[in-house]
């Protein structure tokens, strides 16, 4: 488990609240108060209820949305758009079908002042990180669901953010392979040691990865607790100290 600093955290979430315009004029609140901090080098998963506001939660830390009321603060600078020092994980892949893996790593590198050479260099680094060489040359086509994903997490990783988000990465793919890549996730924080928020439906999977889990309410999402994840890793769905503390989760979503 990543130790807490007595730094100033990597993300904070200061009282953020986000209402919408519905169809008919009025206004709903899909998060409300929220706060909690992110520690440099923790892996924190968001959990909640179906439509706690989970995804729009993400999208404010990322810059993607405006929040109604409080901040997001990146060491300590508020986040108002996106930016490079935070990578992003999507459950859709968003890769680019007319690049190959290569192609898809370097693209962030694209935006930087990186030469040719460095881009090439860098784009394998990340390729070899997530364990797909000799696949640099394949297109997204011709890559299977969980290999797709890994070429999201390098591209991701290839600008070297701060900090990086993912919003159910692995939701779109068997279980088989979801177990695979949370052993590869695991690997690859542990070696980068960067700050992971990752939001997910799964508490098992919350469970299995997580420094700490953030348990929303049901909409207007708040947090209502934030539960430590104390086991050594690597996790063991079949230990008992793994189940209590799932239904621990499961207890919060039920009572949110």
């Amino acid at each position: 488990m990543a130790e807490l600093s007595e730094q100033l955290a990597r993300i904070e979430v200061d009282g953020v609240g986000k209402a919408f315009d519905s169809g008919s004029g009025d206004r709903v609140q899909a998060l409300s108060n929220v706060d909690f901090a992110v520690d440099e080098g923790e892996f924190v998963c968001i959990v909640g209820p179906s439509g706690c506001g989970k995804t729009t939660l993400f999208r404010i830390i990322a810059g993607l949305e405006t929040p109604t009321s409080g901040t997001v603060r990146l060491d300590g600078d508020a986040v108002t758009e996106p930016d490079m020092d935070r990578g992003m994980v999507f459950q859709e892949y968003g890769l680019f079908p007319w690049r190959t893996a290569r192609g898809n790593v370097e693209f962030g590198l694209e935006q930087t002042d990186a030469d040719e050479r460095e881009r090439a260099r860098r784009a394998q680094e990340m390729i070899d990180l997530v364990g797909l060489d000799g696949f640099e040359d394949a297109y997204p086509s011709e890559l299977s669901g969980g290999m797709k994903q890994r070429v999201g997490i390098a591209r991701a990783l290839a600008v070297d953010p701060e900090v990086l988000l993912m919003d159910e990465p692995f939701g779109s793919v068997d279980a088989q392979t979801r177990d695979m890549l949370h052993d590869e996730l695991l690997r690859i924080w542990a070696k980068t040691e960067k700050t992971i928020l990752f939001v997910t439906h799964d508490v098992e999977e919350a469970v299995t990865l997580a420094d700490r889990i953030v348990v929303l309410t049901n909409g207007p999402g708040t947090v209502n607790e934030i539960v430590p994840v104390d086991l050594d890793r690597p996790r063991s769905r079949t230990d008992d100290a793994f189940g209590r503390h799932q239904e621990r989760v499961l207890d919060l979503i039920r009572d949110g």
